[in-house]
Parts: structure tokens; sequence; C-alpha cells
């Protein structure tokens, strides 16, 4: 506007027009901190009883899996990761959640997720009402309210990339080994391991394998390429962990309001 024309005390007129411009305050975009910290959700009482859920989709072809379900427990962090196929329907997605969590854990008495249609499907709402199971989805266009599992789920999806970026279609492979060294690795938010906080004690020790020890090329390969893996997976693990909190509060700030007259 300054280009156009000029008065006295011009530039703080016009910062005091938009303040109180209704139109501008409804649609421009804010560029400031996003409006208060974090809030954390409530503590579940017990593991496995309550869980958040989420899909990392777009994957290469594997043995016919595009897919992968990922499924964390709210309270010791322990995470499932499921491959399944594309496309997948809620009576599939149904299946495979009694298959690996309900046979494992039991039901939970609340599910967290986002707005995926499969959640929100007729179907997926009428057999957990029947199983007395909630369902909590998160607030529309923001994910961040189910912020565990984007993390594992990035966690993840880094991994892969790292360990399959020569052999890509081959990442159903991996993903058992990226489940049990997610849940064998120490967390910093509950000051041990998921794995003990679910069994009541410390994984078992994990034996390491130097190249050339074996004289069975087929063995020598195999458990060489597992140990790249694992400090792979440990890296990105740890760094995820590290950056979680941090980036939660970076760019956000408190705010108070008071009543208007």
């Amino acid at each position: 506007m300054g280009a156009l024309v000029y008065w006295k005390k011009m530039r703080n007129q016009i910062k005091q027009h938009i303040r109180q411009c209704d139109t501008c305050q409804r649609y421009k975009p804010e560029l400031v901190p996003y409006p208060g910290l974090l809030q954390p959700l409530p503590i579940p009482t017990s593991v496995w009883a309550e869980i958040s859920m989420d899909f990392i989709d777009g994957l290469p072809m594997s043995k016919g899996r595009t897919v992968i379900m990922v499924i964390v427990d709210r309270l010791s962090k322990y995470s499932h990761f499921v491959p399944l196929t594309h496309p997948y329907t809620a009576i599939q997605v149904a299946q495979s959640f009694l298959n690996t969590i309900y046979r494992l854990h039991g039901l939970p008495k609340i599910i967290m997720s986002d707005r995926d249609a499969v959640f929100m499907s007729r179907f997926w709402k009428e057999l957990f009402s029947l199983l007395q199971v909630q369902l909590h989805t998160s607030t529309a266009y923001h994910p961040q309210t189910d912020g565990q599992t984007e993390v594992v789920s990035r966690s993840l999806e880094c991994y892969l990339r790292c360990m399959c970026e020569e052999k890509p279609k081959e990442w159903v492979n991996w993903i058992s080994l990226a489940e049990y060294w997610y849940n064998t690795s120490y967390h910093t938010t509950i000051k041990t391991t998921p794995y003990h906080v679910v069994y009541g004690q410390a994984p078992p020790d994990h034996i390491t394998y130097t190249k050339g020890d074996s004289l069975v090329d087929d063995v020598d390969r195999s458990l060489s390429a597992r140990e790249v893996a694992i400090d792979l997976l440990k890296f990105h693990i740890k760094r995820s962990q590290n950056r979680m909190k941090s980036l939660a509060d970076k760019y956000k700030s408190d705010r108070e309001f008071e009543e208007g007259v």
C-alpha cells in the first residue's frame, strides 16, 4: 500500500485496522506461534487398555502388501506393525486387529484414531460398540491429537527407507525386526522399554554377530544384514524420541483471554 499512498503514522494505523477487521481475523493465516501449549491426553490406567491406530500407506508392493497398520499401547508405548494389502476394508482391518491385538492382549477399553474412512465406517462403529470398546477420533485436520502414533510411524518409515533403499520391495522381510527392536529399546518417556512394562522383565539379551564368524555363506549374509538393520533402527528410534518433546512446544505459545465487553 505504501507504493500508492502515504500519510503520517500510516503503518500504525493500518496495523490497528487489520487487528479490528473481522474479515482479516477470520480468514487470513495467523503468522504467530500456535496458541496454547501441548495438552497431553489422560494417562491410561493399565497396559493395553487404551490404544491408538494409524496406517502407513503408499509403500512399494512387498509380498502383496503396500500398507502397514501401526497400533500403539498408550501407556507402555508397546507397538505392533501389521502389513496389509491395499485397498483394505473395515472388515479386513477388524480381522487383522483380532488376529494380532485381541489374540495377544485382549480388547482395549478405548481405541484412538484419525478420521480414516475405515474408522468412520458403520461396520467399525457397530462392531466395537457391541464389543463395548469406546472409539475416540481426532479433530478434523488436527492429526496432532494422536501425535504418539504419528511419531512411531515416522520412525518406522525412516528405518524402512534406510534399510530397504536398494531393495524397497523387501520391506516386509524387515518389519518383524523393526517391531521387536522398537519394543525392546529404551524410551525416554517411560524410562524403560515397552517390553519391560508389558512383561515385567527385561527383554532377552541380543547376541551380536561379527561378520565372518560363520562358515556358511547364507548364515553370514543374513546375520550381518540383521546387525546393520538393528544399528540403523536404534539410531532412528533414539533420534525420534529426542525430537518429540522439543518439537511439540517449539512453535507454540501460551495465551490468556479476557472476557469481552
